[in-house]
């Protein structure tokens, strides 16, 4: 019997409460497929930094890095400042790991919860892959002449050409393996950002041409994206794109699915320890009611049985929480779902079973 070893950071607010259906979710596709999945918990989060005043000890990252994936459920404490722990943990985690790509399906399963006006499933079916390294986040800049009426702020977006091709490699071979439309498109502002999308845009093309010449080349500016993704989302298939631009696409591309409710995705090292999770928050305010919606983790933790390479098990996850929105599910918004957390959890595991 294939194992597999699964670090698990159910984090803060309702994060423990998805992660526990995540997992039992899991349990049950892998008795199903005849694998075993073996979690080991790391209590990382807003309870132990007020505790210990540490984000992320030096030994938690090294101690990662031997696990091949990682299930996240939330981070964010509403008694810790923001950027304290999404900096010392989610982007610490996602720079020392090298988990160049983020990975965002956006796809609605059921036309009920889509905003849009004569929109279903068979028009929202698209990827976003967000390079996850480098950019605005890399923390490059610093002020001059802090706190006085002169001071100057200044944030540098960090472009390699390393970091961009191996971003644009990734996003070209998942265009081809998805094999729906094979269209790729750049997502970008070359009009204003002449810099740092010139090397993009040469990039795009030149490793396009030479290295993968059936997958159509496509480019859109970033304002135009969020237009089309709301007008006309049946024209993408798969969206490349930097830092910045892929957290805001994505964050719309979340709710053109049906909301934060059944948005799932995965920082990825595709030679390496990987990590997948809900987009939502940590939802403090629903903490212990169990009224959250789990859906997001569970689709997460199918997006981590395909990276393991258990793609059967996959697909019958997210098969089965199709079925189980398309049927049960009312609302994809806390308290409106028709279940509690652990209700729906039972859902999809008994459709499973």
């Amino acid at each position: 019997m294939k194992s597999y070893d699964i670090a698990v950071m159910g984090g803060d607010g309702t994060g423990p409460e998805v992660t526990r259906e995540n997992i039992k979710v899991l349990e049950v596709v892998a008795a199903k497929f005849d694998f075993k999945l073996n979690f080991t918990d790391f209590d990382l989060g807003g309870e132990r930094y007020l505790k210990t005043n540490e984000a992320l000890p030096d030994s938690a990252v090294e101690d990662l890095r031997k696990f091949p994936a990682i299930l996240l459920g939330a981070i964010g404490h509403p008694d810790v400042k923001p950027g304290i722990l999404e900096k010392g943990i989610l982007l610490r985690l996602r720079f020392e790991l090298e988990q160049y790509i983020n990975l965002r399906p956006v796809r609605l399963y059921d036309e009920r919860f889509c905003p849009l006006k004569d929109k279903g499933p068979d028009d929202i079916d698209f990827v976003v892959v967000r390079e996850n390294n480098e950019g605005l986040y890399t923390g490059s800049g610093g002020f001059v002449f802090k706190g006085t009426p002169h001071e100057i702020a200044v944030q540098e977006s960090i472009n390699t050409r390393r970091g961009v091709e191996r971003c644009l490699r990734y996003a070209f071979e998942y265009t081809r393996k998805r094999n729906k439309d094979k269209t790729l498109t750049l997502c970008g502002k070359t009009n204003v950002l002449t810099y740092a999308f010139d090397l993009w845009e040469r990039a795009f093309h030149e490793v396009g041409k030479k290295d993968f010449p059936e997958i159509k080349r496509e480019y859109a500016h970033v304002d135009a994206t969020t237009m089309w993704f709301v007008k006309n989302p049946e024209w993408f298939d798969v969206i490349v794109t930097d830092n910045m631009f892929g957290d805001i696409i994505t964050d719309l591309g979340a709710m053109v699915q049906g909301g934060m409710g059944i948005a799932a995705g995965g920082n990825i090292n595709p030679e390496g320890t990987s990590m997948f999770e809900p987009i939502g928050g940590s939802a403090p305010k629903y903490t212990g009611q169990g009224v959250i919606n789990p859906l997001a983790a569970i689709v997460s933790g199918a997006m981590m049985l395909e990276y393991i390479g258990e793609s059967e098990a996959a697909t019958t996850i997210e098969n089965a929480v199709i079925k189980i929105t398309r049927e049960k599910i009312k609302s994809l918004a806390a308290r409106k779902m028709g279940y509690s957390t652990s209700e729906v959890g039972d859902l999809v595991a008994s459709e499973i079973s």
